[in-house]
């Protein structure tokens, strides 16, 4: 099933300028990867050492996945993923 993935203008251009893309994949984990398949340049973004980076939050329909289950947070056709980077700084 389709779900889009939001990308922050940060990260556009590991994603080919692409402010969404379309997977198809029942988890959040699953979208993600999919992502990364098609730009492999997201990876070294959003992982490290196969977990996601602690500054990157993901929300599914505005709905935190550290709320739910996580990157195994299951996904449905048109839901819509948002990859939020952390911001940091004073």
């Amino acid at each position: 099933m389709s779900v889009r993935v939001h990308i922050p203008t940060p990260l556009r251009p590991n994603a080919g300028g692409q402010a969404i893309v379309e997977v198809d994949a029942n988890t959040v984990g699953e979208s993600l990867a999919r992502l990364v398949e098609i730009h492999p340049a997201m990876g070294g973004k959003l992982f490290e050492n196969g977990n996601l980076r602690r500054f990157v939050n993901i929300y599914v329909n505005d709905e935190d996945i550290r709320y739910l289950e996580n990157l195994e947070t299951q996904t449905k056709k048109d839901d819509e993923i948002a990859i939020i980077p952390a911001v940091a700084g004073g």
